[in-house]
């Protein structure tokens, strides 16, 4: 689960929390075991006169424990007016999860209204105790609101390179893992209160030998969202 370091602060907040229910576990059988049914996803994004700090926590949650956790903190700096920053990025977490640190340039469009935009960021990516730790990463990010920012469109993809094994032991070189989100925001509806800042909507994760998977996936959420 990502929020889109680009956001207009006419209908996106800065901070919020989601609780997600995955339908994963249900879809496939390899997965009903393994796959959390729960993750909640606390995010902060906060611009500044030298670029911007992003950074978001999953935590998944078993039978009375956290079954995994990940967490991902990233730098845009710019001293200047053209839209491509200097990238900087840490990921790490729990489990199969190898600590990576990143860098790279981030180019960012947005529309006058801040209604839609996109970045691209390719990065060079280092994974810690990985058999071949000097890798690449490529991440676009997007959002567009619309309905008078009823309604919000937004999500990620992420092209990388890293060697590892799935479950099965099968080798792998490249991973892909996108989570495109709908929202819909109830304070911008007129019976609403504007305070009123709860979004229900649904994340798709689409991977590709992502994790210990092995492969192409479709895993949907149920979500709510509360922004700050």
């Amino acid at each position: 689960m990502l929020l889109i370091a680009i956001q207009g602060a006419t209908y996106c907040f800065a901070q919020n929390v989601q609780l997600h229910y995955d339908f994963g576990h249900a879809f496939y059988d390899e997965l009903k075991d393994s796959r959390a049914k729960l993750t909640t996803t606390v995010e902060m994004f906060k611009p500044d006169k030298w670029g911007s700090t992003f950074f978001f926590v999953d935590m998944d949650y078993g039978d009375n424990e956290i079954k995994s956790a990940y967490w991902e903190i990233s730098r845009e700096l710019k001293f200047w007016e053209t839209p491509v920053s200097i990238h900087a990025e840490y990921d790490g977490g729990l489990n199969y999860i190898k600590d990576s640190y990143l860098a790279g340039l981030t180019y960012t469009y947005n529309n006058k209204d801040f209604t839609k935009g996109f970045t691209l960021t390719p990065m060079y990516k280092y994974i810690c105790d990985n058999v071949s730790p000097n890798n690449f990463q490529l991440t676009a990010t997007w959002y567009m609101h619309f309905g008078n920012g009823k309604f919000s469109f937004s999500g990620f993809a992420d092209f990388w390179r890293e060697k590892h094994t799935d479950i099965d032991g099968n080798a792998h070189d490249f991973v892909f893992l996108a989570e495109p989100q709908f929202w819909v925001n109830f304070n911008k509806f007129r019976w609403a209160d504007d305070n009123f800042n709860l979004s229900v909507g649904t994340e798709w994760e689409i991977s590709s030998n992502f994790a210990l998977m092995n492969g192409w996936y479709l895993n949907p959420t149920l979500a709510i969202k509360w922004s700050f």
